[in-house]
């Protein structure tokens, strides 16, 4: 059987490496697996001729470096269309031959985040809808077809998707839960830091769009992050820094800086995955804060990034979705609701790191690795 690996996030951004990560856990532990596995990445062309090469030669590049070349197959597309016609795309890495070689043999398709779609999506044998923002997700499966119609299976991390303090919109679908995936072999626990340092990775704007009782809230991790832009000053002992897009004249960096968060640029400290792993084991442990909707929603979501620091051994200091009932009880998570809690976990992390980090790898290796919930995934 050879499983597919649907992706259509990886290629286009080639300066993301913890973006590029999220499809690698799944592509590793399907080797640690044994499978026959095939990458399938969707690549819309742009206007930038230029700048698309330039992202297939990275997307081959980053392959390369984790073993994975022969294993992947790029599908430019041009023109671009909502519909995916596998005889409209340049087939990159295996042939198309080839790759209906594949289709017509016993397979199934791991579709992330609805990348692959009809009339290529109905050439798999048996498909299966992997969510990765299930808040985002489920609120537009409401809207508009994504997917619904043409998979066999869905699955998502929302982890309390069947809580009864669940309060997603309600879905007509058969949902099954698993852990955001981390290659535990990948990414191993690192040696403490020097210095003492909570770090995130991320967007600080966000352009998406969800509905909450009738309006739209700014989801962002600007808004998110308001209750707790006192923690520099409440942990003195420690580094915060934030790895965010934000650009040179943003006055936001002025607010940020004025209350003693370091401001780095994530194009640069986690432009490939070698350099996002190194980045997060370069901190103590992460701090975030989430979109507000995970939290009033209680979706149970907790980030594949969180996933991977705690593979390297690093608690991480979040919002509570609903997710810690699906964790053991040393899990190297901190679920907070305020900036006192925050910073008082940050505390405790700074007392005993020792014992936290093996909590955290544990955490890591029981619940989110790569092989364990793909085993599951694809019924193994």
């Amino acid at each position: 059987m050879t499983v597919f690996l649907g992706c259509g996030f990886a290629a286009k951004y080639r300066e993301g490496g913890g973006n590029f990560s999220v499809p690698l856990q799944w592509m590793l532990g399907l080797r640690r697996l044994k499978q026959e596995a095939i990458w399938l990445e969707l690549l819309p062309a742009t206007a930038d001729p230029v700048a698309d090469r330039k992202c297939i030669q990275n997307f081959q590049h980053q392959l390369r470096a984790h073993g994975l070349a022969g294993r992947y197959c790029l599908l430019y597309q041009d023109p671009v269309s909502q519909e995916h016609d596998l005889d409209r795309m340049h087939c990159i890495g295996i042939s198309r031959r080839e790759l209906r070689a594949h289709l017509s043999a016993p397979n199934v398709l791991l579709n992330l985040a609805y990348s692959l779609h009809p009339p290529l999506l109905l050439e798999f044998e048996r498909r299966l809808f992997c969510d990765l923002d299930p808040s985002e997700i489920f609120y537009w499966m409401t809207k508009l077809e994504m997917g619904q119609s043409w998979h066999h299976e869905f699955w998502t991390i929302a982890l309390n998707v069947h809580g009864t303090d669940c309060a997603m919109p309600p879905s007509p679908l058969r949902w099954r839960t698993f852990y955001p995936l981390a290659d535990t072999v990948l990414l191993r626990p690192q040696p403490a830091p020097r210095r003492a340092k909570f770090t995130t990775i991320g967007q600080w704007y966000w352009s998406g769009a969800v509905e909450v009782n009738g309006e739209f809230p700014d989801l962002s991790k600007k808004q998110a992050f308001e209750p707790y832009l006192e923690l520099p000053a409440r942990v003195p002992e420690a580094r915060w820094e934030l790895a965010m897009n934000l650009s040179p004249d943003d006055p936001e960096r002025i607010r940020l800086t004025n209350r003693g968060w370091q401001l780095v640029a994530p194009h640069r400290v986690a432009r490939t995955p070698a350099l996002y792993r190194r980045y997060l084991a370069s901190a103590t442990g992460e701090f975030t804060a989430i979109k507000g909707v995970d939290v009033s929603w209680r979706t149970g979501w907790v980030s594949d990034r969180a996933a991977a620091f705690l593979a390297l051994g690093r608690p991480v200091i979040t919002e509570q979705t609903g997710a810690s009932k699906y964790l053991p009880e040393a899990s190297g998570f901190f679920f907070c609701d305020d900036a006192e809690k925050a910073a008082e976990a940050a505390r405790r992390i700074l007392r005993d790191q020792p014992r936290l980090a093996r909590d955290a790898r544990d955490c890591a290796v029981e619940c989110f690795d790569s092989a364990k919930n793909l085993r599951r995934i694809l019924g193994l």
